[in-house]
């Protein structure tokens, strides 16, 4: 619609002034809710052409659109603004090649494509996932979908700290107390297990803390003279010297906790196209640390360790290699950013990483540009805020978490307590309740995230996320189940599916509406990837399912009896069906056929 209004607005400027316009000049907008109008020609820039007053340069372009342009039906002036109006007819037809465009809303990349490489999940393997990894794993997941429907070569990728400090607290707590268990021996999956060895360590150093504390040390001190702590940095220096047993015993912890993470990315419904390791890209990273000391543009000090001094760029020293010689995150993130530019050669890489790691990615950036890296300025830290329950904050070394695997399974026991007491599913098999359960569970959950934006700390409320009402998942999907009700009633009647051309209906307001909306979702599309901003997509489902509720709460569309009304309404009903899955796709999100 904006470009036939763009069109039309140079046709007037030529025979009105006799002169063309540039496109920098047409300014066209979305009208604001509180005027009248589709779309709005901020007309200021126009003046120069015109000579004459904002308000009579919009008059004489209304005018002339009214008089000449079918698919403008009136116009109103405020001050230096033009609100146009689109004729109903227009929306009939704007229809009709919705319907008819493959793959609507979806721009095919190309082999000269932008590419994205995007980074999500990033676990520790001292750890089970929780509820800040699944914030970010969909954040990130349903971006690299969003990215590629905005025509993008699109990489999923995932770093695994499976290597530091972290993982040698787990290890050496399982070999003091651990007395051989394993998954299978426990019963347990292998990142719980890990996972409770990490808790556990910390227990005991912190019991070791308080007796040093205790003798005059500051709590600082105390954690960093505690006998735990050096054994675990002395278990760190033996594997990155590749001690036998240490790195035996480092593999086979680790490839419980990857089993356990592979888990909870199936039944989360996330994909990776290459995951790198730590273990792997920090040897990179100390090579180039190394190289950059070598040639002077990094400091070592008296005590060994190298760092990079950024103050002049307004930050300050950032230690990159510590005193031991053993690497720190930065070290790694350096190697992998030199190792995937190298894989993918992209244009842009994006950081999904949570706000409180702001600095550490104008570090990275800065860093690598200074060893001569200016791809680096194609780095992009996606910075998200943080997810609470309504209790409070969660910490992951007391073992305070909400762990992602129970929360999944809450989220589908919920599901399937709901639909129970709705009695819709009675007549489906027990796995086919369980799968529209599922998708109805996880659904609730990937949208009460996805729909705040991203920037925004947000309190994850599981209660609320699956409502059947309101501005929720499982509302999105039961309005696609509804759609897909009609259109079954339509193939078993023979009512026809609006295959034939219906353009020439004129659509009631409430129609119109939902045209208005399939109408933007393209635009949308595109703005989400701009943005990155998978609340955009959230947000637009919720707005297009209430509309479209609207719309069949007040017309029959089945009931119908004038055919050609009955068969726009069908070709409505489905192509905002399309629309709703292509949606609720972009956010990770499955559509029910049936709830």
């Amino acid at each position: 619609m904006e470009n036939l209004l763009r069109k039309g607005v140079r046709e007037a400027v030529r025979e009105i002034w006799g002169t063309d316009v540039s496109d920098d000049l047409l300014q066209i907008q979305k009208t604001r809710k509180e005027f009248a109008g589709d779309l709005t020609l901020v007309v200021f820039p126009l003046t120069r052409i015109s000579r004459g007053t904002p308000e009579n340069c919009a008059d004489a372009i209304g005018h002339w659109l009214t008089a000449n342009v079918s698919a403008v039906s009136e116009y109103n002036v405020i001050r230096g603004f033009l609100n146009v109006t689109i004729a109903p007819s227009e929306w009939a037809r704007r229809l009709e090649t919705v319907s008819a465009t493959e793959n609507y809303g979806f721009l095919e990349a190309g082999d000269s494509s932008p590419m994205i490489v995007i980074e999500y999940s990033s676990p520790n393997t001292n750890k089970p996932l929780h509820l800040g990894h699944i914030r970010n794993n969909l954040l990130g997941f349903s971006l690299s979908r969003i990215c590629s429907a905005a025509g993008n070569r699109v990489i999923r990728t995932n770093i695994v700290n499976d290597r530091g400090i972290h993982i040698c607290k787990s290890m050496l707590a399982w070999q003091m107390f651990g007395n051989g268990e394993t998954p299978e021996t426990t019963g347990k999956k292998g990142d719980h297990l890990v996972g409770d060895y990490y808790v556990l360590f910390e227990h005991k150093l912190r019991e070791q803390s308080e007796q040093l504390i205790a003798e005059g040390m500051t709590p600082e001190e105390a954690r960093d003279n505690a006998p735990l702590m050096k054994q675990a940095r002395e278990l760190l220096l033996k594997w990155e010297a590749g001690d036998t047993d240490t790195v035996e015993l480092w593999r086979e912890m680790n490839s419980w906790v990857y089993e356990g993470f592979d888990t909870t990315y199936k039944a989360l419904g996330v994909e990776f196209d290459k995951i790198y390791y730590e273990s792997d890209t920090y040897k990179i990273g100390k090579e180039l640390v190394i190289k950059s000391l070598e040639k002077g543009d990094l400091i070592r000090k008296d005590d060994g360790s190298v760092w990079i001094d950024l103050t002049a760029d307004n930050l300050d020293q950032k230690l990159l290699l510590r005193s031991d010689g053993t690497a720190v995150y930065m070290t790694q993130d350096l190697g992998t950013a030199v190792i995937r530019y190298a894989d993918y050669h992209f244009d842009r890489h994006i950081y999904v990483v949570g706000n409180e790691q702001n600095y550490h990615f104008q570090v990275l950036a800065l860093t690598l540009m200074r060893m001569g890296y200016r791809w680096a300025e194609g780095l992009h830290h996606f910075s998200y805020g943080m997810v609470e329950l309504p209790e409070g904050k969660m910490k992951s070394r007391e073992g305070k978490v909400v762990d992602a695997d129970d929360l999944i399974e809450e989220m589908i026991a919920t599901a399937t307590e709901m639909s129970r007491e709705l009695g819709k599913l009675e007549d489906y098999s027990g796995i086919e309740r369980a799968n529209i359960c599922r998708q109805i569970g996880l659904g609730a959950l990937k949208y009460f995230i996805l729909k705040v934006d991203p920037k925004k700390n947000m309190t994850f409320n599981p209660a609320e996320s699956i409502d059947f009402n309101g501005n929720t998942g499982p509302f999105i999907q039961y309005t696609y189940a509804r759609i897909r009700s009609v259109m079954k009633k339509a193939e078993e009647t023979g009512a026809g599916q609006g295959e034939r051309d219906c353009s020439d209906v004129i659509p009631n307001l409430k129609e119109i509406s939902v045209i208005k909306l399939l109408n933007d979702f393209p635009s949308l599309v595109v703005e989400a990837s701009e943005e990155l901003s998978p609340a955009l997509i959230a947000n637009y489902c919720y707005e297009l399912a209430r509309e479209f509720n609207q719309f069949y709460h007040d017309y029959s569309i089945l009931g119908e009896k004038d055919k050609k009304i009955r068969d726009f309404r069908l070709k409505l009903t489905a192509v905002t069906g399309r629309v709703i899955e292509k949606g609720l796709w972009l956010l990770g999100i499955e559509a029910p056929e049936r709830m």
